[in-house]
Parts: structure tokens; sequence; C-alpha cells
């Protein structure tokens, strides 16, 4: 008798999360004994941030259901509102597709939904990219709040599966498996730089600088001053072509928006603003960059696994571990004008001989192999796990 196939829903909620997630995509996709939902929820329903969930769709996935958390603004309390619409819809969807197992990346508001729905409904979760800090924003709360609620954990290094364990995770079930944003790393870049320009329509100098700048939602006063000291700092960087790529949908980012569009409508010959590059064009671009700028977990994790250096701005990523081809400064334009020069005047020499901190690839496979086969009854339901055993109860005085 063959066994039933095991149904594996998997959440992605903008750009960021589903060029991590494609590659556990495509072989789930693949597995005979796995039948694929993909919900797609968040920013990929957003037209300012570029309807992304064609691009699913471009890739030969099949989406299950779409969520609209409906974004009209950039409120904290839009955001709180999307969560709690997130929540229904979920419900909803979660419980027509009833799937054995529900498949979800990092620490976005939209995911917490999804967790939150998963929970109530007694459906096993397995996280992706648990036990990491990022003290600059409200995502670390969140992450570790999905932490609780998931069973099977895929972290990214040592330090984090250790992490996770600390929080009461059964070791048996928190895999170290890398970086699944790696994968891609390992592949020969599609387009060289005359294509990629020719791809996105645009001119300019051939070297170019690539820009992410999201909100710093755990101080959210400091937005406009991050954004005005990076864009003060590249303005006195003529001689590189500028690629901005869109800010997303956490709460301040419309101040930013606005800061990245005049700055790009001021300089239109060099500079250029894309609310979503699709993940090849993205991934050549990440190659050939002179540098990623900015504070997107894309310079902290990719750009090091193609050999591009990055300058981090400010405290959005504080916690993560570092590589050495990763300069952070202060939000400071003089800073980042400095860190700039380092990497534009051939000065920054950083020694990656050693072994990346978030592997080399191939987390995605590792991944798509255990969730497809690991026996879920041993894992779920979850009981938490002491470090030592607890002191006995004194006596009451």
């Amino acid at each position: 008798m063959t066994a039933p196939r095991r149904r594996i829903a998997v959440v992605t909620g903008s750009r960021a999360d589903y060029g991590l997630l494609r590659g556990t995509l495509a072989r789930l996709r693949k597995a005979d004994d796995v039948d694929l939902r993909v919900i797609v929820c968040g920013m990929h329903l957003v037209a300012k941030f570029g309807e992304t969930w064609r691009a699913i769709e471009a890739d030969g996935f099949a989406i299950a259901a779409k969520i609209d958390l409906e974004l009209d603004d950039d409120r904290p309390e839009t955001v709180a509102r999307g969560t709690v619409i997130g929540v229904i819809g979920f419900s909803e969807t979660l419980a027509t597709l009833a799937p054995d197992l529900l498949v979800i990346l990092g620490d976005r508001f939209e995911i917490l939904a999804a967790a939150v729905t998963a929970t109530l409904l007694n459906i096993p979760i397995a996280h992706i990219h648990g036990g990491e800090v990022t003290a600059g924003a409200f995502d670390d709360a969140i992450r570790h709040a999905i932490t609780k609620m998931a069973c099977l954990h895929f972290v990214a290094a040592e330090p984090y599966r250790r992490r996770v364990i600390q929080m009461g995770e059964n070791p048996d079930f928190v895999f170290n498996v890398g970086a699944p944003g790696l994968d891609e790393a390992a592949v020969g870049p599609a387009l060289d730089q005359p294509a990629l320009f020719k791809a996105l329509g645009i001119s300019g100098p051939s070297r170019f600088l690539l820009v992410t700048l999201h909100p710093t939602t755990a101080r959210p006063e400091a937005d406009a001053a991050t954004a005005a000291a990076l864009l003060g700092a590249l303005a006195q960087i003529r001689d590189r072509t500028i690629i901005f790529t869109g800010v997303n949908a956490d709460p301040g980012h419309q101040a930013i928006d606005d800061a990245i569009r005049a700055f790009v409508a001021a300089r239109p010959d060099h500079t250029h603003l894309f609310a979503s590059l699709g993940s090849e064009r993205y991934w050549a671009a990440l190659r050939l960059a002179d540098a990623v700028v900015g504070n997107s977990s894309s310079g902290i994790l990719e750009a090091p696994a193609v050999g591009t250096p990055s300058v981090n701005i400010g405290d959005r990523q504080l916690g993560r571990l570092r590589a050495p081809s990763i300069i952070d400064c202060r939000v400071e334009q003089a800073a980042i004008l400095a860190a700039l020069q380092r990497i534009l005047e051939g000065r920054f020499h950083p020694d990656t001989s050693n072994e990346p901190p978030y592997g080399r690839g191939g987390a995605s496979e590792k991944i798509a192999d255990i969730v497809g086969k690991i026996d879920l009854r041993r894992a779920f339901p979850k009981h938490f796990r002491d470090l030592v055993a607890p002191a006995p109860p004194r006596p009451a005085p």
C-alpha cells in the first residue's frame, strides 16, 4: 500500500523570503511523496512593492491561496491591523488546505500571523532562520516567538542552533543546514554587466553599487537620519551607477521611499530605483556590484558568499554573525562615505580564507529532504526541554 503524500504548505510574504525559499520549493515540487501548496501574502500582493506574486507563477509554482493584509500605508497600526487580518486569512486558508506541515521562514509580521494560526489549528510548523539576533528591529522578538511555536528548526549557523536549544527546543529537531539563500551563490552568473543593464533598461557607468535601505523598527525615529546620511554619502559618488531596490513594508517605509525617489529623480543619469529586481537579476547585481550598501540582511548573508563587500549601516542587523567582507559603520555621512571609498579605491582587503559563517550552500536540499521524510509524530506535539534538570520545588515557608 502506497503511503499518502505529505501535504506541505509554504508561506511567502515578500520578494526577500521567496528568494530564500525558492530552492526548497523547487525540490518539494519535484518530490513524489510531497503535495506542495504555496501560500502568498503581504508585500507580494501590493502594487507599490512590485506585485511580486507574478514572479512566483513565472517560476512555475501554482499559488494555492493569496492573503491580502491590506497594507495601505506605513503606520504601525496598519501593520498591527494587517497582522490581525493575516490571522483571519490564514485561519480560513489553513483550515481548507489542512496541511500536514507548515513551512515558514524568518521574522516578519505576516509570518507571525501564519505561525499563530497554525499553532491554534494544531498544525506542526517548520521554521527556517531561527536563533538569530537583530537587535535593531522588532523582528527579533517575532523570530523568537515563532521559534516557540515551531517543532522543526532549520538554522543557518551553529551558534544559532545552540540558541534555539537554549530556548527549550529539542536538539533532535534543530538542524544546522546553513543559509538557504547561499544555494544561489553556487550557481554561475546568468547575466554579465551589459546584459544586466539591458535587462533593467538602464545606462550609465558600468561599475555600480547595489543599495537597499529598510526601516529600523526598534528605533523608527532614526530612519530619516539614516536615509539622509546614506544619500548624502552616495551624492558624493559620481563615477558609479547606483541601483536601489525597494524598501520593505515595515512601519516608517514611506519616508525612506520618498527620500530615495527624490534622490533618484534629481540624478536620472546614474541612479535607478526598482521595486523588485527579480531573483535572476538581483543575484546578477549582487555578484557584479562593487559593493552592497544599506541595512538589508542580504548584505550580511548572501553578499559575502559571492565575494562582494558590504557596507552595513546602523543597528538593524546588530547581533548577526559577520563575515570579514562586511564594513559596519555608524549612521553618519562621513563614516559611510569613508567605508565606500575604502572599497571603491581598492583599499579594503578582507581575509576571506576562513569558512563563511553561514556555510557554502546546500541548505535547500537538506530542508526539503527533512520536511518531506521526518516522522512528525516524534516532533509534534513538542515539550519544553530544560538544559539542566530543574531544582526540586522548595517547601513553602
